[in-house]
């Protein structure tokens, strides 16, 4: 019994517990403002009768980024048991908030020749699906950047930080996707009105891996607005700087001696193995860039 609560403090798992709990009823209040904002749609139906893959997608992209979200305020200092309780409550509730917000916000300035609904819930559009549950990780990831970021002074001037460094992290994301459709050669929108998957899963792997350098920027202590802007900045465009180079370098060693645009787009059957190797590319090389910066 002694070289067990040597290991283990009992007192400790409890509490772990605790935030185990508290997690688990703020996924399920996730889950409730998911369906307030989708009061359309009937998420069985979609699932289990209509076997819906894109939605499929979406909405496991969307229970994915809450998870990731509600991991930002969980990681951290602790400040004792009570404390820990109600910042865990509060910077999730946020999260969540920030979170169905984001997704909007993309769809509103990046996905903007898609009607989201149509494709996904209508015509079952599976490339749409992929994106729109990619949207839902990578602004979740940006969330978790700006939720652990130190900012200290308490819940307001947490918030007013948190929110802050989200809206930045926002901004460059819809930037530099748009950068990247201009990057790839061919029209996007059109590959994934065509049912393009391969195209979907391409330029989703993009968008995380491009919020996974988002993330690593905002993870910094906060010190004031000015400079902290301008170190986001610059290693966002160091890391971008970097990711396309990285991606032709993964290219020659996964799939040496093909283009990856001519199995994507210019071929019959779009490739969508040699999509998913892409994909790899970008978010394996974002994470070898945030190592290395």
């Amino acid at each position: 019994m002694e070289l067990i609560t040597t290991y283990f403090h009992w007192e400790d798992i409890l509490h772990s517990l605790s935030y185990i709990v508290l997690a688990s009823v703020i996924f399920g209040i996730g889950k409730i403002v998911y369906q307030m904002i989708h009061k359309n749609i009937k998420v069985n139906h979609e699932l289990v009768e209509k076997d819906n893959l894109a939605f499929s997608f979406t909405y496991i992209g969307y229970f994915a980024g809450l998870l990731i979200v509600i991991g930002a305020a969980i990681v951290g200092e602790s400040y004792g048991w009570i404390e820990d309780l109600i910042t865990i409550g509060y910077y999730s509730i946020l999260g969540v908030i920030l979170l169905n917000i984001s997704v909007w916000v993309m769809n509103k300035f990046l996905t903007t020749a898609f009607e989201i609904k149509k494709e996904i819930i209508d015509d079952q559009n599976v490339g749409t699906g992929v994106i729109e549950g990619g949207i839902y990780i990578a602004t979740a990831l940006i969330l978790f950047g700006a939720i652990t970021g130190e900012s200290g002074g308490g819940y307001l001037h947490g918030t007013i930080t948190a929110v802050g460094y989200w809206a930045i992290g926002m901004v460059i994301m819809i930037f530099t996707s748009k950068l990247y459709a201009k990057f790839v050669g061919y029209d996007i929108h059109a590959e994934i009105e065509k049912d393009n998957i391969a195209a979907g899963v391409a330029i989703t792997g993009a968008i995380i891996a491009i919020s996974i350098i988002i993330m690593n920027a905002l993870l910094g202590d906060f010190e004031d607005w000015i400079t902290t802007v301008i170190e986001i900045v610059i290693e966002v465009l160091l890391g971008l700087m970097i990711l396309p180079l990285m991606r032709v370098v993964a290219d020659k060693i996964l799939l040496p001696g093909q283009r990856l645009t001519d199995e994507i787009v210019n071929q019959e059957k779009p490739n969508v193995g040699a999509a998913l190797i892409e994909a790899f590319a970008y978010i394996g090389s974002a994470i070898l860039i945030t190592w290395s910066l």
